[in-house]
């Protein structure tokens, strides 16, 4: 196991900057067949994806997410979502991972959030800007903790793939060519691709969105928010969505029917409570000054 993860974050801190580079210009390393070199026989049996691994894979996955969107330059609303987030993450299903959450603001006006996994969860300005309060800002950071804590990042990934990638891992001729300069690279970075395919062209699955609405509804409830902050949310977006093309609403089911499911579920908005206008006049602070 030790062995496969300093292979991990080898092709992370070595040869991963060197494909993508800074401007994600630099071309893909060739692949070298392991079959030609005396490769050993395909391991069989597949495994699950440890949390470590899961963390140097959506180290990757956040490091392409940074190539399409920057990130905000904002250091007080990049903290305070932070704080927000950090509060949601400690009570939600899974409130520890490998290295721990961390959020940050990409500077885009486009409505979007990303989980990677691991715990590293990004969030634009723009959907920053769109909640009215904290409330519904901790209900779009619950909604994507829950996506880490169901594991739907790293299980986007082909089973497939994964296993061959431990294969690769395992043969002489990875330990001859050091695997980063050849077939492993490759097989790496499309478990990469799995991953950032699903998070910003594809999306989830409508089971899978409604499970992280529910799990955002009982980390709210948890943490002391309102639960109704996320159907909130989800009517605001409503009114958004037509002729709204991309962001949240490509990768999204209809957000008219994940608003119906949140309030089915007992995500009903309520009158604001006395804690709850101290917590807007905080963000109001913050976000919008």
């Amino acid at each position: 196991m030790k062995s496969h993860l300093r292979w991990l974050a080898l092709i992370l801190l070595v040869v991963l900057p060197a494909v993508w580079g800074c401007a994600g210009t630099s071309a893909i390393i060739p692949a070298v067949s392991i079959a030609a070199t005396g490769a050993t026989k395909t391991v069989k049996a597949s495994r699950e994806i440890s949390d470590s691994e899961e963390y140097y894979v959506g180290r990757a996955v956040a490091a392409r997410i940074l190539g399409q969107y920057p990130l905000y330059q904002n250091a007080k609303v990049t903290e305070y979502v932070n704080e927000v987030g950090q509060t949601v993450a400690r009570k939600s299903a899974r409130p520890n991972t490998f290295k721990g959450y961390h959020f940050a603001v990409l500077d885009t006006t486009e409505l979007n959030a990303f989980a990677c996994p691991g715990g590293t969860i990004f969030i634009t300005r723009g959907l920053v800007e769109t909640c009215a309060n904290e409330d519904e800002l901790a209900a779009v950071l619950a909604h994507e903790v829950s996506h880490v804590a169901n594991k739907d990042g790293i299980n986007s990934i082909s089973k497939a793939r994964w296993t061959e990638v431990f294969t690769a891992m395992g043969t002489e001729a990875a330990r001859q060519y050091g695997g980063v300069a050849g077939n492993l690279v490759t097989l790496f970075e499309g478990s990469i691709d799995d991953v950032f395919k699903t998070l910003v062209v594809n999306g989830y699955s409508r089971t899978a969105e409604e499970a992280a609405d529910a799990g955002a509804v009982t980390t709210l409830t948890r943490t002391g928010y309102d639960p109704g902050a996320l159907a909130a949310m989800l009517k605001k977006m409503l009114a958004k969505e037509k002729g709204a093309a991309g962001g949240i609403y490509k990768t999204h089911p209809p957000t008219g029917e994940r608003l119906a499911k949140v309030k089915a579920e007992g995500g009903k908005e309520a009158a604001p409570s006395p804690a709850e206008a101290n917590r807007t006049k905080r963000f109001d602070k913050v976000v919008k000054s």
